[in-house]
């Protein structure tokens, strides 16, 4: 199973970091959140990655061309061969294909735009480069493959500065504001689990993922949320990536489930 992160946007609320880096790529205890999220996957055997990129998009890409060599614990370089050895390489069993999908490519852009390497999967996962979790991923595909919608939204009950959620009895999604008025709702925790017919819901580059198209999933009854209890985390400011530091820095970090 496939999971996309959509890596590629500015960050402009982090921008101390983001001037230096894309977002996802501000670190936690060494390692970048990104890391952190494909770690989370990978515990429930999601290890086929499709990363968004956009915003220095080139970064990315030159953290995983190096990542076997920064993750040996020693390197041996002959010479006289030109041959370069690994020894203990920790390198995760992860597949991770990074495509370019503009700078200014908005969420929904970027999906549609590797609508090729997910139109053939049953199913995939979608999520944000910036956000933790502790939902049992696992679990989420379960909900998502019991209900006969073409996508899942994991919903927390944090901050309201989100986008609310209200779902009926049966957790089908009745309305999706990106907007709250009020606080004290289920709001969107940007972990999804979708059906390449979502793919249909997108038209352009400029259209973004938590309006038109999970308005109008909503609207035909096509939207379920699976509902998280527990720890949840976005990254927008450097206060909550320090709140996260000081979390991984007292050994107990919520997300860290590996």
């Amino acid at each position: 199973m496939k999971a996309v992160i959509l890596a590629g946007g500015r960050g402009t609320r982090i921008a101390e970091e983001g001037n230096l880096r894309p977002k996802p790529m501000v670190t936690i205890g060494g390692m970048p959140i990104l890391w952190h999220i494909m770690k989370t996957y990978e515990h429930y055997g999601v290890n086929d990655f499709i990363i968004c990129l956009g915003y220095r998009g080139y970064v990315i890409k030159e953290y995983f061309a190096n990542y076997a060599l920064h993750a040996a614990e020693a390197v041996t370089f002959d010479g006289r061969s030109g041959e370069m050895t690994l020894h203990d390489d920790r390198f995760e069993p992860w597949r991770v294909t990074l495509v370019d999908t503009g700078i200014d490519t908005q969420t929904g852009g970027r999906i549609k735009r590797i609508g090729d390497w997910v139109k053939d999967e049953e199913m995939f996962c979608l999520t944000y480069g910036d956000g933790l979790i502790n939902a049992d991923i696992g679990k989420t595909i379960d909900f998502h493959k019991s209900h006969p919608g073409h996508a899942t939204v994991t919903t927390v009950s944090p901050p309201g500065r989100f986008g609310v959620v209200h779902t009926d009895a049966e957790n089908k999604v009745s309305s999706f504001s990106e907007k709250p008025a009020t606080e004290g709702n289920r709001i969107n925790g940007g972990f999804f689990v979708l059906s390449s017919q979502i793919l249909d819901y997108i038209e352009e580059d400029t259209d973004i993922w938590e309006r038109e198209p999970l308005e109008s999933l909503t609207k035909e009854g096509q939207l379920h949320a699976y509902h998280h209890e527990g720890f949840w985390q976005p990254m927008d400011t450097m206060r909550e990536r320090d709140m996260l530091q000081q979390m991984w820095d007292s050994g107990n970090a919520p997300w860290k489930v590996w």
